[in-house]
């Protein structure tokens, strides 16, 4: 069994890929940790988008409700004067008989 004596040229070569699979193990890390942040990016952009779609919609919704109201409250006084109107000319209607 010979022994084989290493020479500058070898260990540089060995050294050179020792480093280079640190490198390729650190990039993948480095992947790795960017598309878990990515993702989270993501998920934290689209519950704020979630969040301001559902706020404008909150918003538009009252806009329909205090119109409502407002023409829930004209059609009764509506009525009520329609009504007290009404009641007017029964009660004229009956003292003229």
């Amino acid at each position: 069994m010979a022994l084989k004596i290493s020479t500058t040229n070898d260990r540089l070569r060995q050294a050179t890929l020792d480093v280079a699979r640190r490198a390729k193990q650190a990039a993948m890390v480095a992947a790795r940790e960017a598309d878990r942040l990515i993702r989270e990016a993501r998920k934290r952009a689209a519950s704020a988008a979630r969040r301001r779609r559902l706020k404008q919609r909150l918003q538009e919704a009252g806009r329909v409700l205090k119109a409502a109201s407002r023409a829930a409250v004209v059609a009764a006084v509506a009525a009520g004067a329609a009504a007290a109107r009404r009641e007017l000319s029964r009660s004229k209607r009956k003292r003229r008989r």
